[in-house]
């Protein structure tokens, strides 16, 4: 799953020079929480979000008036609170590296630069989400059976020609990863709907022949 297949494409940038306050109105018009900055040839110098924002804005108890407070947010610029060092990650690489930064660097996005450190997209955790949801196949409903396997080589294959052979059709599989020394991992399958005599037959032969944790339907609607 590379980056380029799930990012936003156009995305808003801002430059350096721009004010505090212009980047406050972009980023509430735009409905985002944060806007790389870029210089004249597209490169990324920086990224500024809404904390920010909020952290260089006066505070609340400001005894300023409206006039001299427009002057100081006019006059402070971005390149006087964006961060500098800013975590990137390339198109061609992995949406799972993309999360793993995300995740460790306690990042909502990031900006996704080529070869040249141009900016060419950007990815959110919120189209990671959308990644697991894809993959899942959780919109298309069904039912998810998990199953404590063996770490071992071959271990899922008895599995995967038992649903076949009794016409369980599979739309996803995921298993959780661990070290093989641990011995034993989860695996979780989501299979098309069924006729109810006919997954209970499959119900029953599974938990006989496997080691089932849980079956579950968790139906959800596609929001358009």
């Amino acid at each position: 799953m590379l980056v380029k297949n799930w990012m936003t494409a156009e995305v808003v940038t801002i430059t350096p020079d721009r004010s505090m306050m212009k980047a406050s109105k972009l980023m509430k018009d735009k409905i985002i929480s944060c806007v790389p900055v870029v210089d004249e040839n597209g490169k990324i110098v920086g990224i500024v979000s809404d904390r920010d924002i909020k952290d260089a804005s006066p505070s609340k108890a400001t005894t300023l008036d409206m006039h001299e407070l427009y002057y100081l947010l006019s006059e402070i610029k971005i390149k006087d609170i964006m961060t500098k060092k800013v975590t990137t990650i390339r198109e061609d690489e992995t949406v799972e590296k993309a999360a793993v930064l995300m995740l460790e660097g306690r990042f909502g996005s990031l900006p996704v630069v080529d070869e040249n450190n141009v900016v060419v997209g950007i990815i959110t955790d919120t189209d990671v989400f959308k990644v697991l949801v894809e993959i899942s196949g959780i919109y298309e409903g069904g039912v998810q059976v998990c199953l404590e396997i063996s770490t071992g080589p071959g271990s899922l294959a008895p599995i995967l020609d038992y649903l076949k052979e009794n016409g369980a059709r599979i739309m996803s599989v995921m298993t959780h990863n661990v070290p093989e020394s641990e011995g034993l991992k989860n695996v979780y399958i989501r299979l098309r709907d069924m006729e109810k005599s006919d997954l209970k037959r499959l119900k029953a032969g599974m938990e006989e022949r496997f080691s089932v944790l849980y079956w579950t339907v968790d139906p959800v609607h596609r929001v358009v």
